[in-house]
């Protein structure tokens, strides 16, 4: 019995072990990827609690009806962009869902101007365009063909939909950019030390 827990500690150690190798080599070749420049890095937003979606209610174009950035997550923005200008990283376009949320979330990187784009609109509200808006997305990802970089601030359902990863508050997913596939190259945890 003790040999049976033992072997089943050992793997789980093993398993925890791999994970780690695994997020130190997406996150190297998302810098790799964001240092040559191409790319497009997909954010969710940060920390804005109160589950998915908004409130019944909600409008678009009034901050109050929404579910908004804690005060966590305004930190963690802040956070995310000076990390990401310590590492010398910019970006030559910066887009953003029309929810609050995300634009907040860009406008705190304080990396440059940020644009509104209808397609990265949040597709679990608005699912009856989740089609449109995920093929408008990788519409835009494959025009990306700059020698910069493009960051797009959205939910987390729309990275999803475009990449099959489901990130965290705040974490980006870098994709190729020139290719309407959305083929992940990295990962970044920018708000954890």
């Amino acid at each position: 019995m003790f040999r049976m827990r033992f072997a089943v500690f050992a793997i789980l150690l093993g398993l925890a072990g791999a994970s780690e190798i695994a997020r130190a080599d997406d996150a190297a070749n998302a810098w790799k990827a964001l240092r040559a420049g191409g790319h497009v890095a997909l954010m969710r937003h940060a920390d804005a609690p109160g589950g998915f979606g908004d409130p019944p209610g909600f409008r678009v174009d009034d901050c109050a009806t929404q579910r908004n950035l804690s005060a966590r997550g305004r930190t963690d923005a802040e956070k995310i962009g000076a990390r990401l200008k310590s590492e010398g990283i910019a970006f030559e376009k910066i887009l953003s869902s029309p929810w609050c949320r995300c634009i907040d979330t860009a406008t705190l990187l304080n990396l440059g101007p940020v644009a509104k784009e209808a397609t990265f609109g949040n597709v679990v509200v608005l699912r009856d365009q989740r089609e449109q808006f995920t093929a408008g997305a990788r519409a835009l990802i494959g025009k990306w063909t700059g020698q910069g970089n493009l960051l797009v601030s959205t939910h987390g359902a729309n990275i999803q939909a475009l990449t099959g990863i489901s990130p965290a508050s705040g974490e980006i997913i870098v994709v190729r950019g020139g290719s309407a596939s959305a083929e992940p190259v990295g990962r970044l945890r920018l708000d954890q030390p």
